[in-house]
Parts: C-alpha cells; sequence; structure tokens
C-alpha cells in the first residue's frame, strides 16, 4: 500500500505518522510543504476545497498530515492507513 502524505518535518505529528507508517512497512509518497512552494500551493488547494479542513481551520490548524489513502480515503489519522 502506498500512502501520499502531505505534512511536514516541523510538526511532530507528521514525523509521529510517518513512524508509524513505516513501522508497519506501509511506503509513503511523502509531499513536504515546507520544503516546496509547488507542493504548498498543491496541499492548500485541497485545504481550500475540501471540507473536511473546516474545522481544523476554524481551530487555526494547518490540517497535517494528511493523506490519501489508495483507496480514495482521505485522513488526518495514521491508524486509518495502518487498518
Amino acid at each position: 500500500m502506498t500512502v501520499v502524505m502531505y505534512g511536514s518535518h516541523l510538526c511532530p505529528d507528521t514525523i509521529y505518522a510517518i513512524t508509524k507508517l513505516e513501522d508497519q512497512n506501509i511506503t509513503i509518497d511523502f509531499r513536504n510543504i515546507s520544503a516546496s512552494l509547488a507542493v504548498l500551493k498543491e496541499f492548500m488547494k485541497i485545504r481550500e476545497q475540501d471540507a473536511m479542513f473546516d474545522s481544523v481551520k476554524a481551530n487555526g490548524g494547518l490540517g497535517i498530515p494528511y493523506m490519501l489513502l489508495e483507496d480514495g480515503t482521505k485522513t488526518f489519522d495514521y491508524k486509518d492507513a495502518i487498518k
């Protein structure tokens, strides 16, 4: 399984999720929003268009790590990828 993950190496939640997924031998297509403006723009487009980010934005959060699973599931929780 490959998980597309948007996050940042500056974010402890992202680092934790990467570690947990790698422990389960899950391949991660990591897209670092703090290392590439193109990736940041890509993430911001998703964030602005998807209602799942509404509560995150209302609370002043970024919404990372954000993961897209092979079956199309979108989640902020690495445990969804491990299931």
